[in-house]
């Protein structure tokens, strides 16, 4: 396990580097570690009993086919705006300023250029996001009917909201066109279930989505049989993080940070699965999966990265991870596509057409090494025969494991 303790112990001084102006900052040291670990094993030995997605996702009961599509890497996010009405603590980004439509780095000002990028990556689900897409309804709901239109009928389409401006007519008006799923988040509304009963019987499957607030755990686990009459399919619990935008915020809450890729609050992952537990044992019947940092980080990049090389470079060997493998005789790398908005600042060679659009692509790589000796290669084609029970302590060899697979589990702090 070398190499894989040098890899995080990189994670934390970049993390802490990178908030070096925050010296308050409670990081997770060695003797607060086996406490929350303890903690978070026991929790799970009782409520993990069908993991999903590796044994990232926790989860009781059932999780919506949106999370489902999210989690096999089938699903698209539009950001209809990066502008929302609400001021919660925990958000990581300022969302203060309307931007056009944009999803992985690329605008799409026109909803048929989306469904047309829809159309040709093959993706089975998408979402509107934000910001708060009923800050400009009008703009939602027509990228909605364009693809509606144009997409595959059972193409499965869900909308985040804050609900502040949610309504009987604007649900109605979205359910008319069949938007699947509505998931609220009711931590910027004090927690309020008003606008979720309004939803209910409207559109088809109702979500609550918000962080896992330690301080709200109790409310929450007292909710449940309130959201369960309100007519919530799912409760989706999110790992809270910590960000530039809410630092100062999470300060003031003492919170234990965990470094992980980004920096992590110990006691939301902790209270998400407690709040998971406790319905299990009241036999709650929705839906209620904790939705955590390293099944969002892996999966959902490992997704995307596999459903544009798959097109672009159908020939090419992918890995669980969404990386393309070139491996010949004694040289190995991993590369990935990065797909760019056709512009003079992506001048590039290499293009595709989308429907008469021309996108360009670069293919970056991530790991290359050449003068592979006989030896390294034959651990080399072990790897890649099996994934193993765990990581290699060669460098090289984990850097490999790691462009392969998707990594298992709740990592330990």
């Amino acid at each position: 396990m070398e190499a894989k303790y040098q890899w995080l112990n990189s994670l934390l001084t970049n993390n802490k580097n990178e908030f070096a102006q925050f010296p308050e900052i409670k990081w997770l040291n060695p003797y607060m570690t086996d406490d929350h670990v303890g903690r978070r094993n026991n929790l799970l030995n009782e409520i993990d009993k069908t993991p999903l997605f590796k044994s990232t996702k926790p989860f009781l009961n059932h999780i919506s086919k949106g999370c489902r599509i999210c989690g096999e890497g089938k699903w698209s996010c539009l950001f209809i705006t990066n502008k929302c009405n609400a001021n919660c603590f925990y958000c990581p980004a300022p969302q203060k300023h309307d931007e056009p439509p944009s999803t992985q780095g690329l605008e799409f000002t026109n909803p048929y250029d989306y469904a047309d990028y829809i159309n040709h990556f093959g993706f089975e689900g998408l979402s509107f996001s934000g910001g708060e897409p009923l800050l400009f309804f009008e703009r939602t709901l027509e990228y909605l009917k364009v693809l509606r239109r144009k997409c595959r009928p059972d193409l499965y389409i869900w909308m985040y909201t804050n609900g502040i401006l949610a309504d009987k007519e604007k649900l109605t008006a979205l359910a008319n066109e069949n938007l699947n799923e509505i998931r609220f988040d009711i931590g910027a509304t004090g927690f309020s279930l008003e606008k979720v009963r309004i939803a209910k019987g409207i559109i088809p499957v109702v979500t609550i989505e918000i962080p896992s607030v330690p301080e709200e755990k109790e409310r929450i686990i007292a909710m449940l049989p309130q959201m369960r009459d309100a007519g919530v399919t799912n409760l989706n619990l999110h790992h809270l993080r910590l960000t530039h935008h809410n630092v100062t915020q999470l300060i003031k809450r003492d919170y234990s940070i965990i470094s992980a890729e980004r920096p992590l609050v110990a006691e939301s992952e902790i209270a998400a699965l407690e709040i998971i537990h406790q319905a299990q044992q009241s036999g709650m019947e929705i839906g209620i999966n904790y939705c955590s940092f390293h099944y969002k980080n892996r999966f959902q990049k490992a997704g995307y990265r596999r459903i544009i090389a798959e097109k672009i470079m159908p020939e090419a060997t992918i890995t669980e991870n969404g990386y393309i493998r070139e491996y010949h005789c004694d040289a190995i790398a991993y590369k990935h596509v990065k797909l760019f908005p056709q512009s003079p600042e992506h001048d590039s060679d290499r293009n595709i057409l989308i429907n008469g659009k021309k996108y360009a692509y670069e293919v970056l790589t991530v790991l290359s090494e050449e003068h592979l000796t006989a030896d390294y290669r034959k651990q080399i084609d072990v790897l890649l025969n099996a994934e193993p029970g765990t990581p290699p302590e060669d460098l090289l060899l984990f850097r490999i494991w790691q462009c392969e697979y998707i990594e298992k589990g709740l990592r330990d702090y």
